[in-house]
């Protein structure tokens, strides 16, 4: 009885082993633009930018689809001069090959639209979503703060390998990645032939400027201070700088109109980072009420489940600044997560999240082909029951 209970158990491990490794498809290795150096075009220490890259075959050869990786952001010398000994502050500390799942994914079960295009995974290591630009370089900190050169350092690198040939082009990202799609969609647009398809996704992007549960203004000092200590307003939309503070030209309400470039958003309407980073983060609730319901939604009180309703209408209204162009694709779920496309069981799988009966993969790759405009917001918190709710373990753990 004790053998088979063993036997069963270790077929069990060995089946969610499989799976797990076939869902995430295959393990790509890193690629440093050692060229890039010599430009100044580097992570906060100095290193080189990096990418991964997965080769597109067949019907798919000379298509490109670019994910710029999220991790948020640092906003003065302090948080730069910690966030350069890691991962995304320098190549050095980056693993040398990640799995591609989601969008990223070279399985057509599992990425039915994408799956074999080139995909690229684009490293973050700069702490602006790649609009830094300050040339001198303090001898003391020995802080780069090159978002924007290591951004056309990273282009031009993948021109010259195939990309300056594409017929497909998406520009995508997560987080701080999608965050970054919206303020690069335009100048990739132009950076392709005339006759290049080109989209732009951004994925948990849509960071909206909003009081926190104390009354501050949390996020938008903390863009104040990003945008100051980066220089990077030379490198935000100057139809927005030129009529309000570069901090503000940061929120993707006050430039997403002005994107000319096909758009598709995909956000949580209570995307589980801006709940806990921008609603309530740590110094607007000191005595810790909010902590319980930010690990978990089902833990939220009635008077937070209420502060969080709003906060959703306050994100829909900064929504509607889109525009209603037939160009823009829209898919606001009600779910308390984080970054949608490069997971692959949020992304496409049986079980995945939907919307008017669609999941993400689908509503976006019949909206990138022009078969079908999506554009579609849940309603209100818990209506719908696909969702996959993100549960967090460590109130302190790293925000992703």
């Amino acid at each position: 009885m004790l053998d088979t209970t063993r036997s069963c158990l270790w077929l069990w491990l060995l089946v969610l082993g499989l799976l797990l490794f076939t869902t995430n498809g295959a393990y790509v290795p890193i690629t440093y633009v050692q060229s890039a150096v010599a430009k100044g075009a580097v992570c906060l220490d100095g290193s080189p930018p990096a990418y991964h890259w997965d080769k597109g075959y067949g019907t798919g050869i000379n298509s490109w689809l670019i994910q710029l990786e999220g991790g948020g952001w640092c906003n003065n010398v302090s948080s730069c001069l910690v966030r350069k000994n890691t991962h995304l502050g320098s190549s050095k500390r980056m693993v040398k090959q990640i799995p591609f799942s989601g969008i990223l994914n070279n399985k057509r079960i599992f990425n039915p639209d994408f799956y074999n295009w080139n995909r690229i995974k684009v490293r973050y290591c700069d702490g602006s979503s790649f609009t830094g630009d300050v040339a001198a370089v303090n001898p003391v900190t020995n802080l780069h703060f090159r978002g924007a050169s290591v951004w056309l350092a990273v282009m031009e690198d993948l021109l010259s390998k195939g990309m300056r040939n594409a017929e497909n082009a998406i520009l995508s990202g997560c987080s701080a990645g999608g965050l970054a799609s919206i303020l690069h969609c335009d100048s990739f647009r132009a950076l392709l032939p005339m006759g290049t398809k080109v989209k732009c996704i951004s994925d948990a992007g849509y960071f909206i400027n909003t009081r926190d549960v104390s009354g501050g203004h949390y996020i938008q000092t903390f863009f104040d201070q990003l945008v100051a200590t980066h220089g990077s307003a030379k490198n935000l939309l100057p139809s927005c700088t030129s009529r309000m503070k570069p901090g503000l030209c940061f929120f993707p309400q006050y430039i997403a109109q002005q994107i000319r470039t096909p758009l598709f958003i995909i956000n949580a309407a209570y995307d589980s980072w801006q709940i806990r980073n921008i609603l309530a983060p740590g110094i607007a609730d000191p005595h810790g009420h909010w902590e319980s319901c930010k690990l978990d939604i089902k833990n939220c009180l009635p008077s937070q489940i209420k502060v969080m309703q709003d906060f959703r209408l306050q994100f829909l209204v900064a929504l509607l600044r889109l525009g209603k162009s037939a160009s823009r694709g829209m898919f606001i779920d009600s779910c308390f997560a984080h970054c949608q496309t490069e997971m692959q069981e949020l992304w496409f799988m049986q079980d995945s999240p939907l919307l008017n009966k669609t999941k993400i993969g689908k509503a976006v790759g019949d909206w990138f082909y022009d078969k079908k405009p999506f554009q579609k917001i849940d309603c209100a918190y818990p209506c719908n029951p696909t969702c996959h709710n993100r549960v967090y373990d460590d109130p302190h753990a790293p925000h992703s």
